[in-house]
């Protein structure tokens, strides 16, 4: 039985089917010893490489849980002094991240070998919903007199201009959260359903707030359950299925 090449490089763990097309498409994958090219088919017995490597089929899925915590990059890379969530758990499989955060930030993500549902759960046109709250230092201007926190009318606003959108600069222009309520205590609760790179710190900058916590609680539905920071758990079954049975 045939499979599509890049849904095989995806099957195999090695990246996704986006990042797959990228890899094709840059002449870094050959089939059976001549260029690859996009949409081909592969089957048992044919030698895909990339990059001059073999590239082997993932024996098992594997689908974990992981509660971030700050200080840990999500990257594969080794940097001296830096550390990276895959110090974290102790599995020797390449693993995707679903959800990355960035070092400042600590919260949810996903850890999988799936490349088909790190696909479904990453490309911007499934609009997946993620929940974050974020506590911020609000402007000086809008705070109680002899106190630290946002007026209550002062915050409604940021959070009505979180969801109103603004350009964010560095060639990503617009941006909005598609949800956002103020909780209190200088918290919000900001939920995105697509975003760029540390958008949500970007935004609150724009607002002239500086974010001094941001702790992700959701992925599409999925929460980490109770898990201690820097801890991680391996998906039941029931959740798999129903982050597959997504739309």
């Amino acid at each position: 039985m045939s499979i599509v090449l890049q849904k095989y490089i995806a099957d195999a763990g090695y990246c996704s089917r986006r990042q797959a097309q990228s890899l094709i498409e840059a002449g870094q994958v050959t089939v059976n010893g001549k260029p690859a090219e996009l949409g081909m088919r592969v089957e048992a017995g044919d030698q895909v490489k990339i990059d001059g490597q073999p590239l082997g089929l993932a024996k098992s899925k594997i689908y974990i849980i992981l509660n971030k915590p700050v200080g840990y990059a999500c990257t594969h890379a080794k940097v001296e002094g830096e550390h990276n969530v895959y110090e974290l758990v102790p599995l020797k499989e390449k693993m995707f991240v679903v959800g990355r955060l960035d070092k400042n930030s600590r919260g949810l993500i996903i850890l999988t070998n799936d490349g088909e549902l790190t696909q479904r759960l990453t490309h911007p046109k499934f609009e997946h919903r993620k929940q974050y709250i974020v506590k911020v230092n609000p402007p000086k201007d809008k705070i109680k007199p002899g106190d630290f926190r946002f007026i209550d009318k002062e915050a409604d606003k940021i959070a009505h201009d979180l969801m109103q959108g603004m350009d964010i600069g560095e060639d990503d222009g617009f941006v909005q959260a598609r949800s956002a309520k103020y909780l209190g205590n200088n918290q919000f609760e900001i939920i995105l359903t697509y975003g760029k790179k540390r958008q949500i710190r970007r935004m609150f900058r724009e607002l002239g707030c500086s974010v001094v916590d941001l702790l992700r609680t959701e992925i599409a539905g999925q929460r980490m359950g109770v898990l201690q920071e820097g801890a991680w758990r391996e998906m039941t079954e029931e959740e798999i299925v129903r982050l597959k049975n997504l739309k």
